[in-house]
């Protein structure tokens, strides 16, 4: 059987580590995964010529909305972020899912988030940087996790409209403020800082004013992780809070990927192992 990722760029991926030592490890040693540099407007014809020895594709940018688009079932959770991440056959057409909220709240768990406190009206419990589509799946994996309101931090509120109503559709309490009036206020009590920006996207300057603002518990989830440390987890680290990566996000996500490609349960101390032997350092929070 074949799988492959799809997406530009993708020869830097590390999802060929995770899904081939999945592989080996369950004895599918005939299976094979690749890369494929696809774009979203290539994506429906690519995806249309596949034959039945292909198991599953995993989608990345910039097509993960074409991939939802051209997908005969959506699943709940794709349907919500908008995006999906994964494609599976079935009957002659293609399941569409969003294995990006198992990312984010797995990594979340795995670094000691188990629940979200009940708290007052209008408080967040996470607050997220960034409105992009790595926000949207943050925001499906914290109400997975129980959260119940989220500030978004934005350049410009009215171009958050598309995330915000993907926070809307998970029953979250939501508002969106600018890198201007980011205030104490939204970060005291905040339980999770998520980090959906650009590696460079922050100064230190003002990773370590947001993070000196943040309650002892908080845990940071910073889904960069090249190059490392980004000033935010450099921050949190100082102040000994525990930080969870992109890379943790991207194990956590494909465990739901190989079980649906394959139908088995995903190997993950093996996927763990390959993903930490291909970086040069210890990013890797373990899996529940």
């Amino acid at each position: 059987m074949r799988a492959a990722l799809l997406g530009s760029p993708v020869a830097h991926s590390r999802s060929p580590v995770l899904h081939r030592a999945a592989y080996a490890a369950l004895g599918l040693d005939d299976w094979t995964y690749e890369t494929v540099e696809c774009s979203a407007e290539e994506l429906p014809a690519w995806v249309a010529a596949r034959d039945a020895s292909w198991a599953g594709l995993s989608v990345t940018m910039p097509a993960k909305r074409a991939a939802l688009e051209l997908a005969s079932s959506v699943g709940p959770r794709a349907k919500r972020v908008g995006a999906a991440n994964t494609l599976v056959p079935r009957d002659g057409g293609w399941v569409a899912d969003c294995t990006d909220v198992d990312g984010v709240a797995g990594a979340l768990r795995a670094a000691g988030v188990r629940h979200f406190p009940t708290i007052s009206a209008g408080i967040a419990d996470v607050v997220i940087l960034g409105s992009g589509a790595t926000a949207c799946a943050a925001l499906a994996g914290i109400h997975e996790i129980g959260s119940e309101a989220v500030t978004l931090v934005v350049r410009d509120v009215a171009r958050a409209a598309g995330t915000m109503a993907v926070a809307r559709a998970h029953g979250l309490n939501r508002r969106a403020v600018t890198w201007a009036d980011l205030g104490v206020g939204d970060l005291v009590t905040a339980k999770v800082l998520i980090n959906t920006t650009p590696a460079d996207a922050l100064e230190p300057a003002l990773a370590e004013r947001i993070v000196a603002t943040l309650p002892p518990w908080s845990v940071l989830l910073d889904a960069v992780y090249h190059p490392w440390p980004t000033p935010l987890a450099a921050a949190a680290a100082a102040r000994g809070l525990p930080v969870a990566t992109g890379l943790d996000m991207l194990l956590h996500q494909a465990f739901g990927q190989v079980e649906q490609f394959t139908g088995r349960p995903a190997p993950r101390a093996a996927m763990r192992d390959a993903l930490a032997a291909s970086v040069d350092v210890d990013l890797l929070q373990l899996p529940d």
